[in-house]
């Protein structure tokens, strides 16, 4: 039997997806890169939400690009390996055999349960890593760090093709230098400059913090780049928050409209940024 408080809840579901109608139509065919960082997978139920909301968004009409870490797995694995990791201003110094693990994790575990959970909601996910059809070439960023690399060039041609097929690109950030060498790329790094080789309409980066705060300690939900300068140089933007907010400035200066760092705990965090006026974290203009 059908109550009141149901049909309800129907006109409530129906109101929110007509409020959604001018954003739909704002991000028909837009090209949108999330960033999925390791500590925001989460869990099975996290996974398959997440999934399910990129999904979605390609069904509507949008792009979706995802570019991936996965720094807790790889610690995880380095650990049973007994290999010892060491850092260098927040970057993982990343030898041969630390370079093996890496790849391994990130192109093999990680990347292929996020294709997986995307397959499962019905959409057409395709693994690739920044190797596959030169799709990141690097130059070696510090020969202190070892193998890490900092992208150099982005075969953006590759990704627009797999667009056409309605194909959804989940990309472990592995880059490959021009004398054949595999490099170990920085998450946020890979997404910034996957998203201005696109000149994405959006890239949103999923983190586990609800986003950039004032000196008082709130979310500041939009911020212009001088404003990220001014906050950075008196010390309110810090630490783990520096290497993201340098993300969101070098990707929206290379011709991507908006950065948004965003709290993937919040549940379906990509729709409300995307779809409704409330957002989700803060969002960093040109």
């Amino acid at each position: 039997m059908k109550t009141r408080d149901m049909n309800r809840d129907w006109i409530a579901t129906a109101e929110t997806l007509s409020s959604a109608l001018p954003y739909l139509q704002r991000y028909d065919d837009a090209i949108v890169v999330i960033k999925l960082g390791g500590h925001a997978m989460g869990s099975d139920e996290g996974m398959e939400s997440f999934a399910r909301d990129v999904v979605l968004l390609r069904q509507v009409g949008v792009n979706p690009v995802i570019v991936h870490g996965g720094g807790p797995m790889i610690n995880s694995l380095l650990d049973k390996l007994q290999i010892k990791s060491e850092f260098v201003n927040g970057k993982r110094v990343t030898d041969a055999a630390t370079m093996e693990v890496v790849e391994m994790v990130l192109s093999g575990m990680v990347n292929k349960r996020i294709v997986q959970a995307i397959n499962a909601q019905g959409g057409k996910g395709i693994g690739l890593s920044g190797k596959d059809a030169n799709l990141i070439t690097c130059e070696m960023t510090d020969p202190a760090l070892g193998f890490v690399g900092t992208p150099s060039e982005v075969n953006a041609d590759m990704l627009k093709n797999l667009f056409e097929k309605e194909f959804i690109p989940v990309i472990a950030p592995i880059g490959a230098g021009r004398a054949g060498e595999t490099f170990n790329i920085n998450g946020d790094t890979a997404a910034g400059a996957v998203a201005a080789a696109l000149k994405a309409d959006r890239l949103l980066l999923l983190t586990d913090v609800a986003g950039v705060k004032n000196a008082e300690g709130v979310v500041v939900t939009e911020l212009k780049a001088a404003d990220v300068e001014a906050m950075t140089a008196a010390g309110v933007i810090a630490g783990g928050m520096i290497p993201k907010t340098e993300t969101a400035l070098t990707a929206v200066r290379g011709g991507v409209r908006a950065c948004t760092i965003v709290d993937g705990r919040v549940p379906n965090a990509v729709l409300l940024e995307l779809f409704t006026d409330h957002g989700a974290g803060s969002m960093i203009r040109s």
